[in-house]
C-alpha cells in the first residue's frame, strides 16, 4: 500500500532528513579530543587483560568511533572462558566490523578446541582460511557425515602444506578410501615443487611400496640433499628416483656448488635424466658457480644450452664479465639477453659503461643520456657520467576538498584515522584497506594526503606507486622533523639524507615494521643490536618493544649506521650494503674483488636484495638530500667514493650536482620505477 503526502508534509520530509544527514555527517566529522583518545588507550589497555575492568574506564566513550575494540578485545583476552552467547551478541550488534570477523575466527578455533561442533557449524562462515575449513569438515564427520573428494577436499589438495587441523580429515578421507595413489602423488609432486618435505613425509605412510620407499627419497632430496646423494647411487634408475636426484643435485649446488658439481659427475651416468632435467641441473650449477665468481663461470654461462637458460642465468654472464672487466664479454652478454631483459635500467646503464670502455663514446653517451632524464639509481650515475643536472620533476600535492570530506565520511576510514591516532598502526592498516578497496586512484591519493597530513607517513610510499604518482615526492619522501632524524643524525655524525634513505628503504615508514628475523621499528634494528647500540653510546634502552618507538628507533639507528660506515672508511654505499648483509659478507666480497668500481662492484653482490638494496639506498639519499636543501645535491658519484678512500660528510664548500626538471623529462619520469620502490 503506498501512502501519499501533500506537497507541503513532503517539502518539511525532506527538510527533516537533510537535517538529519547533515547533523550525521557534521558528528561524523567532528575530531575526537584528545582526552577522548587518552581515556581510550587506558580503556583499551585495560580491555587487553580481560574482563570487565575496562568498562569503569569507558563511561564517556559510547560514541567514540572505536568503542566497539574496546569490548571486543576483552572478549578476545577471554576466549577460552567465554559463552557462545556472549559472542553471538558483540556479532550482532557489530556485524561489519573488523573485530567482529576477528572474534567470530577465534571463537570457532576455540570451539573447536572444545570439540563443540553444533556450536562450531552455527557460527563458522566460508572462506576463513585452511584450519577453519578442515575444523568444519571434522565438525560434520562428528555428525555422521561422509567426505566427498571433489566437493570437500579438492581445493584443500592443491595446498603444498596444510595445518593440523586438516590432519583428522585427512585421515578420514584416507579411511574411507579417497586418498588413492593418484591423488598421493599429484600432491606428493605438488610439495616437491615447493620444497614441503614435511607434507610428503606425511603422505608417504599412505603409499604401497614401492611408492612410499620413493616418496621417502623425495623427502630427503629436500631434508638433507647431500644425504641423498651419497645414496643416489644405489637407487634405481626410475622416474621418481631420478626426480628425487635431480631435487637434491638442485638443492645442494645452492649451499656447495663444488659438491654438487662432483655428484652430478657422478650421478650423470647413473641415470637417464631428461633433457629438462638434465637443463634444471645445468642451469643450477652455472648459476651458482657464477654467484661463486669461480674460473669457469663465464664459459660455462656462456655454453648454456638454450633450454638451459633463463633470466638468472643471463644476467649473471654480464654480472661475472663485469667482474672481470671483460667490456666485449659485458657486450655479448646483454646482446643475448631477450629484448624486454635488454630494457632493464640496469642493462642499458652497462651496455653505455662498456661501449664508452671500448672508446665507442657516441653510442654510449645517446644511451646515457635515454638514462640520464630518470630519478633512478642508473639514472643519477648516467647523468654523472655525463656531467649533467639531476632530472628531479616534482608534482605537488593537490587538494580536493570535496572528495576529502566524501572521504572523511567514510566510517571506515576515519576509524583506520583514529586508530592510527591513538598508536594502532596495524588494525589502522586493516581499517584503511577495507575502506579504500574500490577506490580509484584519484581517491586513493586524495586519502594518501588526508593520511600524510596526520602524520600517517606509510601511507604514500604503498599507494603513489606507479605513474605520474612517483613525482609526488613530498609525499613519498616526507621530512618527518617530530621524530628528531636530521639532529640525530647529526649527533652520531651521519649525513641526515642518507639516514633518510636507509630509514625509507628498511621500512618504508612503517613505524611497527617487523622482520621474519625480529628487525624492529623504522630503521628495522634488532633488539640485541640495539642494546649493543644504546650500551656502547650511552643511551638509555628499554627492550626491544621501545624499537616501536620513532625517537628511540632513530637514535640507535642513526649510532648503529655511523658504526657501519666507521667500518668502511666512511662510505655510505659500503655501510649500507653492510646494513643489509651484514658488515662480514661485505668483507668477503671486498676482499675477492674489491679493486672494482663502485657500480661495478654493486653490481656483482651476490645477494640480489643487497643489491637493490644499495640502489635504492642511495638514490633515495640524492633525492632526500633534494628535499632537505631544496637545491643542488650532493652527486651520487661522490657519494660512491672508491673502495679503500676516504668519505667526508658533506660541507658548505662540497661540489653539488644541480637539479632541474627538463620540459622533456616530466612524462617520463612518471615511468621511473626504481626509486618508487618502498
Amino acid at each position: 500500500m503506498s501512502v501519499s503526502f501533500p506537497p507541503r508534509r513532503i517539502l518539511l520530509v525532506w527538510l527533516l532528513v537533510a537535517g538529519w544527514l547533515l547533523t550525521g555527517v557534521l558528528a561524523q566529522a567532528a575530531e575526537p579530543v584528545d582526552a577522548q583518545r587518552a581515556a581510550f588507550k587506558q580503556a583499551y589497555a585495560a580491555a587487553q587483560q580481560g574482563g570487565d575492568g575496562w568498562r569503569g574506564l569507558a563511561g564517556g566513550l559510547r560514541d567514540y568511533p572505536l568503542y566497539p575494540y574496546l569490548p571486543a578485545a576483552a572478549l578476545q583476552h577471554d576466549i577460552r572462558q567465554v559463552d557462545r552467547a556472549s559472542v553471538e551478541a558483540y556479532l550482532r550488534q557489530y556485524p561489519d566490523w573488523i573485530p567482529a570477523a576477528d572474534l567470530r575466527r577465534a571463537f570457532l578455533l576455540e570451539l573447536a578446541q572444545r570439540q563443540d561442533w553444533s556450536g562450531f557449524l552455527a557460527l563458522y562462515q566460508p572462506g576463513l582460511g585452511d584450519a577453519l575449513s578442515c575444523n568444519a569438515l571434522q565438525a560434520r564427520l562428528a555428525g555422521g557425515a561422509a567426505l566427498d573428494f571433489e566437493r570437500d577436499l579438492a581445493e584443500l589438495w592443491t595446498r603444498p602444506s596444510l595445518p593440523d587441523a586438516c590432519d583428522p580429515v585427512l585421515r578420514a578421507a584416507h579411511d574411507q578410501g579417497l586418498l588413492t595413489d593418484a591423488r598421493l602423488w599429484t600432491r606428493i609432486d605438488r610439495a616437491a615443487d615447493a620444497g614441503q618435505a614435511g607434507t610428503i613425509a606425511s603422505l608417504a605412510d599412505w603409499l604401497g611400496e614401492p611408492g612410499r620407499r620413493s616418496a621417502q627419497q623425495l623427502a630427503l632430496a629436500l631434508r638433507d640433499p647431500a644425504a641423498a646423494l651419497a645414496a643416489a647411487a644405489g637407487w634405481p634408475d626410475q622416474p621418481r628416483q631420478r626426480e628425487a636426484a635431480t631435487l637434491a643435485l638442485t638443492r645442494l649446488a645452492r649451499r656447495q656448488v663444488d659438491d654438487a658439481d662432483t655428484a652430478w659427475q657422478q650421478l650423470r651416468s647413473h641415470f637417464a635424466f631428461s633433457e629438462a632435467q638434465r637443463d634444471r641441473i645445468l642451469r643450477t650449477l652455472a648459476l651458482f658457480h657464477a654467484t661463486d665468481f669461480d674460473d669457469g663461470a663465464l664459459a660455462r654461462l656462456i655454453a648454456l644450452p638454450a633450454a638451459a637458460q633463463s633470466e638468472g642465468t643471463r644476467e649473471w654472464r654480464v654480472r661475472v664479465a663485469l667482474a672481470r672487466r671483460d667490456w666485449s664479454a659485458v657486450l655479448a652478454g646483454i646482446d643475448a639477453m631477450p629484448a624486454d631483459q635488454q630494457q632493464d635500467g640496469e642493462w642499458r646503464y652497462f651496455r653505455a659503461r662498456a661501449l664508452a670502455a671500448l672508446n665507442r663514446d657516441d653510442e654510449a653517451r645517446r644511451l646515457f643520456e635515454a638514462q640520464a632524464g630518470q630519478a633512478t639509481f642508473f639514472g643519477f650515475l648516467s647523468a654523472d657520467r655525463l656531467d649533467r643536472p639531476y632530472a628531479i620533476c616534482p608534482l605537488p600535492p593537490t587538494d580536493d576538498p570535496q572528495r576529502e570530506q566524501a572521504l572523511l565520511a567514510n566510517p571506515g576510514l576515519r576509524r583506520a584515522f583514529e586508530l592510527y591516532a591513538v598508536d594502532l598502526p596495524k588494525p589502522a592498516r586493516r581499517e584503511w584497506a577495507r575502506a579504500l578497496q574500490d577506490a580509484d586512484p584519484t581517491t586513493q591519493r586524495a586519502a594518501v594526503v588526508l593520511a600524510n597530513r596526520r602524520g600517517w607517513y606509510d601511507r604514500a610510499v604503498f599507494v603513489l606507486n606507479s605513474g605520474e604518482a612517483l613525482r609526488l615526492y613530498e609525499l613519498r619522501f616526507p621530512l618527518a622533523s617530530q621524530d628528531g632524524l636530521v639532529p640525530q643524525a647529526e649527533q652520531a655524525g651521519v649525513e641526515p639524507a642518507w639516514a633518510y634513505g636507509i630509514l625509507r628503504a628498511e621500512s618504508a615508514w612503517v613505524s611497527d615494521a617487523q622482520s621474519g628475523a625480529d628487525a624492529r621499528g623504522l630503521m628495522q634494528l634488532l633488539p640485541s643490536t640495539a642494546a649493543l647500540v644504546a650500551k656502547r653510546n650511552g643511551l638509555d634502552w628499554g627492550g626491544g618493544d621501545t624499537l616501536y618507538d620513532p625517537v628511540t628507533n632513530i637514535a640507535l639507528g642513526t649510532r648503529y649506521l655511523a658504526q657501519m660506515a666507521a667500518r668502511f672508511n666512511g662510505s655510505p654505499w659500503l655501510a649500507s650494503a653492510a646494513y643489509n648483509a651484514g658488515p662480514n659478507k661485505v668483507e668477503q666480497w671486498l676482499a675477492a674483488r674489491g679493486t672494482l668500481a663502485p657500480d661495478l662492484f654493486v653490481a656483482t653482490m651476490p645477494f640480489k636484495e643487497t643489491r637493490e638494496y644499495v640502489a635504492r639506498v642511495m638514490a633515495f639519499s640524492v633525492i632526500y638530500d633534494w628535499r632537505l636543501s631544496g637545491g643542488p645535491v650532493v652527486s651520487l658519484a661522490d657519494r660512491m667514493s672508491a673502495i679503500g678512500q676516504p668519505y667526508a660528510l658533506p660541507t658548505a664548500a662540497t661540489v653539488r650536482r644541480p637539479v632541474d626538471c627538463p620540459p622533456a623529462v616530466a612524462p617520463a619520469a612518471a615511468a621511473s620505477a626504481a626509486a618508487a620502490t618502498p
